[in-house]
């Protein structure tokens, strides 16, 4: 069966050696942009095999879907599905790259393995599409789909940046520099320190991101990262009311002396070398006690950075604009700080709402894992 609008010429028979071999619905948008490529990939190259299944017109194709994805240990199976080169490819989207996916899937020999694409519908007839890779915020939903990766990375990176941990070191730092009254060296002193963080939680993020290429796609992983994501989002509510106590992801109060005496040092350093060796030492010591604090974005994040099926340059370029706009609000708070001198410090009552946004956003990631393959 073939839809309206696709090249007759595209078969529907079984045949296994076809080039590609898609399974398909109607009513389903994802489908319809499908056979558009699939239609456009055939008059650039006339001898490829192509074939389209309608799954719902023909049970014999559904079952055979189902075949290919129990055999690869898929037991929700959406639509649209691609076999290529033994591959089997979930969904489809061009913004998140699935053409290209399936082009090196045509000239690269692979073992079987299932790629994972945003885009796809579930199986149950005509139904309306829901789009992979998705959060619900304040009744707002941040889409692949709608926004594109870049500017989903944009807005996930700044959402990460409202953290309370590391937004109370940084405004505690400019807040003792500034009793100094010297532009130039708080500058160069929290603008170091901001740097350095920034390059630490980069290392740190393509640290989560080289995990998941090592571990593969696998709906264990994602269970395990959304299990911790609901955690840490429960904790950080809860710290919404009932603010320091019991377990809290926040600066251990036992790390808080440290923090206070290194700064001290670097208040009283005979020269600026020294200081920003010692806003350097503190950036990176800051990062390893706000670990807990601070990983479950970047966790989050590179699992479902990792679901694109990238290249090399694309996946660090992607954390590199995560990070840009992870440290966009510490450069904003650098330069009010800098301009007004301010000592202002960050207070309990703020602390409380970003620990409110942090929560609701990790917890809203981490049940739409848990429940979109469920």
């Amino acid at each position: 069966m073939t839809f309206a609008g696709t090249i007759p010429s595209l078969p529907t028979r079984t045949d296994e050696s076809a080039d590609i071999e898609a399974f398909v619905q109607q009513g389903c948008p994802h489908c319809a942009e499908a056979e558009a490529f699939l239609q456009a990939i055939k008059q650039e190259h006339p001898t490829l095999s192509i074939i389209i299944h309608d799954i719902i017109q023909d049970p014999a194709a559904l079952e055979r879907l189902q075949l290919l994805a129990k055999n690869q240990g898929i037991k929700a199976v959406r639509a649209p599905v691609f076999q290529v080169g033994g591959q089997l490819i979930f969904g489809y989207s061009k913004e998140a790259g699935t053409d290209q996916l399936i082009r090196n899937a045509l000239t690269q020999v692979h073992t079987p393995k299932i790629q994972d694409s945003s885009g796809s519908c579930e199986i149950k007839g005509a139904l309306p599409c829901e789009a992979a890779q998705d959060i619900v915020f304040f009744g707002h939903r941040l889409s692949l789909d709608e926004l594109g990766l870049p500017l989903f990375t944009l807005a996930i990176g700044l959402l990460d940046g409202f953290n309370p941990c590391s937004m109370w070191v940084l405004m505690l730092m400019i807040s003792l520099l500034a009793s100094m009254q010297d532009r130039i060296r708080m500058f160069a002193i929290a603008g170091t320190f901001v740097a350095v963080e920034g390059l630490v939680y980069f290392i740190f993020m393509a640290a989560w991101l080289n995990l998941f290429l090592l571990i593969g796609l696998s709906r264990f992983s994602e269970i395990a990262i959304a299990a911790i994501a609901l955690l840490a989002g429960l904790i950080n509510l809860k710290d919404f009311w009932l603010f320091g106590r019991g377990v809290s992801l926040s600066i251990p109060d036992a790390a808080k002396p440290d923090i206070y005496a290194r700064i001290r040092q670097i208040l009283q350093a005979q020269n600026l070398a020294g200081a920003l060796i010692g806003a350097v030492l503190l950036a990176i010591l800051v990062q390893i006690v706000e670990f807990m604090c601070t990983s479950g974005f970047p966790a989050l994040y590179t699992r479902i950075l990792t679901l694109k099926q990238l290249d090399s340059i694309s996946y660090y370029g992607y954390l590199l604009l995560y990070n840009l706009a992870y440290m966009f609000d510490d450069i904003i708070i650098l330069a009010i700080g800098i301009i007004t001198l301010s000592q202002r410090r960050l207070q309990e009552k703020e602390g409380r709402r970003l620990k409110l946004i942090s929560g609701l956003v990790m917890v809203g990631i981490a049940v739409y894992l848990l429940l979109k393959s469920a």
